[in-house]
């Protein structure tokens, strides 16, 4: 394992001064094995400024929580008690913040890391954590690329995009009918990899794509793109993107009197579009990777007692905890903290999370994982359809218990 601390800091000093600084300098935050207890820190990265920031207080406060609970369970690895530690950062939803963010924690010794929020920013941390062989869970990051990279520490904990794409697919073509369709992404690793694979899904079945426009991340005037879409008059708008972005396009989509069915994924799918969206939101359709939080099978508890300290649950949080608890757990069976120690256990893992028994395919993504459509209804997200994916349960869409696909 290489050094994480940068040698270009080191030159020009004498081999003494190199070896002092190695020893006191690059291990700090490491932990020792002949200390008499551990402090094991798990990191986490999410956007906590920005348009996105609600959506980062919500994956830190899930895996704070989770932290939190691992702290009163008397854990000892090694017959050595445990500490855990938090240690969050702010990526900003920037792929060149999160590389640097992603270094900092390797500097800082973590034994793991939750994150990160984004596609764009998980993929390029990525290799900075494989290369240090500190094991990476991602609670919403759904990008294929992002566990594709052949990198054995990358994990994640929901649906991937071509999951996800195929329900959303399945359920534009079969629930709501819709044969000419208009698609709109925000041309970043995320937006874009669920648009496409979105699009894929509906040429399969029959309809046809009439158009696919791009826009930007940081852009909330959408009328050029809008009005162009007017003019083909398609049965359902698809988007994907955040939220920031999603709320006011579909306002202003229904400003140009477009009636067209809208159909977002899981960056669109919480109560801060609503409050973008406003009255245009009823009706509208989104979908999120896993199941209701009353469907999960732990997700009321979870629910309860996560409001009771931090409010309202945004999206990802339930998530977020569970990647905290399959790090610990993986320690566990590998009674040691120590990354090289515990990485071989997160392979073979069971985990009865929150959110779903968890274990990982040979990419590391979630084996069997579910994604559930919702409509928007008088300010309340309700579950349409639930679709389960993935090699072990095949693709089960339904909508009103009615089959909507193989």
């Amino acid at each position: 394992m290489r050094l994480s601390c940068k040698s270009s800091i080191l030159t020009g000093f004498s081999g003494l001064v190199l070896a002092v600084f190695v020893l006191s300098g690059c291990s700090r935050g490491k932990n020792d094995p002949q200390a008499d207890h551990w402090v094991v820190k798990i990191g986490s990265v999410a956007p906590l400024s920005g348009p996105q920031s609600h959506l980062g207080a919500d994956n830190e406060n899930g895996a704070r929580l989770a932290i939190d609970d691992a702290n009163t369970q008397d854990i000892r690895l090694g017959g050595k008690p445990v500490r855990f530690e938090l240690l969050s950062e702010d990526d900003a939803a920037d792929p060149r913040t999160a590389t640097i963010v992603a270094q900092k924690l390797v500097d800082d010794g973590v034994n793991g890391v939750v994150g990160h929020l984004n596609s764009g920013t998980t993929i390029p941390a990525a290799r900075i954590y494989a290369d240090e062989g500190i094991p990476q869970i991602s609670p919403s990051a759904t990008n294929p690329k992002y566990t594709h990279q052949g990198f054995p520490t990358a994990f994640r904990v929901m649906a991937n995009d071509e999951q996800q794409g195929q329900v959303l697919g399945q359920f534009a073509v079969h629930a709501t009918h819709a044969r000419r369709i208009a698609v709109i992404d925000d041309a970043t690793a995320y937006g874009q990899g669920l648009a496409n694979e979105f699009e894929k899904s509906v040429s399969r079945q029959g309809a046809r794509v009439l158009l696919h426009e791009h826009t930007d991340d940081h852009s909330t005037d959408f009328s050029a793109i809008l009005t162009r879409i007017k003019e083909r008059q398609p049965d359902l708008v698809f988007f994907g993107g955040m939220d920031a972005q999603s709320g006011p396009m579909l306002k202003q989509l229904r400003e140009l009197d477009l009636n067209s069915v809208f159909l977002t994924g899981d960056g669109g799918c919480s109560k801060e579009f609503h409050e973008l969206a406003g009255e245009a939101a009823e009706g509208s359709f989104c979908s999120l990777p896993g199941l209701p939080l009353e469907g999960m099978p732990r997700g009321l508890d979870f629910k309860r007692r996560f409001e009771a300290r931090f409010g309202d649950i945004q999206d990802y949080a339930p998530y977020s905890y569970d990647a905290v608890g399959v790090l610990i757990a993986a320690m566990k069976k590998a009674d040691s903290p120590l990354p090289e120690r515990y990485l071989p256990y997160l392979k073979t893992l069971e985990y009865p999370g929150v959110t779903a028994l968890i274990r990982f395919d040979a990419n590391g993504d979630l084996a069997g994982g579910a994604v559930t459509v919702y409509r928007w209804h008088q300010g309340v997200r309700v579950p349409v359809r639930e679709g389960a994916t993935g090699k072990d349960s095949g693709i089960r869409t339904e909508v009103d218990g009615k089959s909507a696909g193989k």
